[in-house]
């Protein structure tokens, strides 16, 4: 079984910075690729960044590409977004996920983050 736990949610200005990070328990994560997802009040989640194993591979929804940034630690088994330049629309439940990189299910969850973003 496999645990996520996510944190550095919070409340910050339009123009500002969040670093949320999700530490994994539970198994070995090699060949699994760590993604973030998002909610907003009202609507769908949405994939937000997903990264390789190797940390090699990285993808990003549109809206997000050159303000986020996806990393890993495998020595920390532990995967960091880095949220900057901030806007309200991004105001969102966030939150971490995994999945084998031999498939496209991510199986399994962390708990959300609260990300407000006041204008």
């Amino acid at each position: 079984q496999v645990q996520l736990v996510v944190s550095g949610g919070g409340l910050v200005q339009a123009g500002g910075s969040l670093r949320l990070s999700c530490a994994a328990s539970g198994r070995t994560f090699s060949n699994y690729v760590m993604g973030w997802f998002r909610q907003a009040p009202g609507k769908e989640r949405e994939f937000v960044a997903a990264i390789t194993w190797s940390g090699g591979g990285t993808t990003y929804t549109d809206s997000v590409k050159g303000r986020f940034t996806i990393s890993r630690d495998n020595a920390k088994i532990t995967t960091y977004l880095q949220m900057s330049s901030l806007k309200p629309e991004d105001t969102a439940v966030y939150y971490c996920a995994a999945r084998s990189q031999y498939t496209t299910n991510y199986s399994s969850w962390g708990q959300g983050t609260q990300v407000t973003v006041s204008s």
